[in-house]
């Protein structure tokens, strides 16, 4: 089996704005978040919408609302969940402009690792 782990997103920076969004969540909704993520973490990316290119969706339903992380599959084996960008979802489909902040984070993220700069991240 292969083992994955969620990263955080940081923005250059140094903000983590899935990790600051998700701590910001009351108890419920906290765990509701933290139950999907770890589906995706076990099941891999079967338990997980594909949006387009290297994007993926997971889908929490908390009290009363529904949140929704965007992430990618990163490293080798895609072994590392990269968090690009949590919201609560309003609207029935994401809106695009949420799913193009994703990407923009992702090519950033790359980039900075092209260039061999450092790039903290914590697990959950």
């Amino acid at each position: 089996m292969r083992v994955r782990r969620w990263r955080h997103y940081e923005t250059p920076s140094g903000r983590r704005p899935v990790k600051e969004f998700l701590g910001a969540l009351g108890e419920k909704d906290a765990a509701a978040v933290a139950a999907a993520m770890e589906e995706v973490q076990e099941e891999g990316l079967v338990s997980a919408r594909h949006l387009r290119g290297k994007i993926y969706e997971i889908r929490a339903d908390g009290y009363k609302v529904v949140y929704r992380i965007l992430f990618a599959p990163q490293g080798r084996q895609g072994q590392v969940l990269l968090t690009l960008v949590a919201f609560q979802k309003k609207t029935r489909r994401t809106p695009p402009q949420i799913i193009q902040l994703a990407e923009r984070r992702l090519r950033n993220w790359e980039e900075r690792g092209k260039r061999k700069m450092p790039i903290r991240t914590s697990d959950i």
